[in-house]
């Protein structure tokens, strides 16, 4: 699976649990809740002041050394 902005968090986390810490890590604490799962990294990362485009290249890097 490549990530991009578009991807939804909770197909990053079925895919991929060992992701989770990196949404964690930028203040979203709440994985189970189905709007935060329904959301793309971009709309997160917008509501929680993160750059999308290093939390992409972040994810990319953790499921491909894996």
């Amino acid at each position: 699976m490549e990530i991009t902005k578009d991807s939804i968090i909770g197909d990053i986390l079925d895919t991929d649990s060992t992701t989770a810490p990196y949404f964690i890590e930028m203040g979203m604490h709440c994985l189970g809740c189905p709007s935060a799962r329904g959301e793309t990294l971009e709309q997160a990362c917008m509501v929680h002041g993160v750059d999308v485009n290093e939390l992409v290249a972040k994810l990319n890097a953790h499921i491909q050394g894996k």
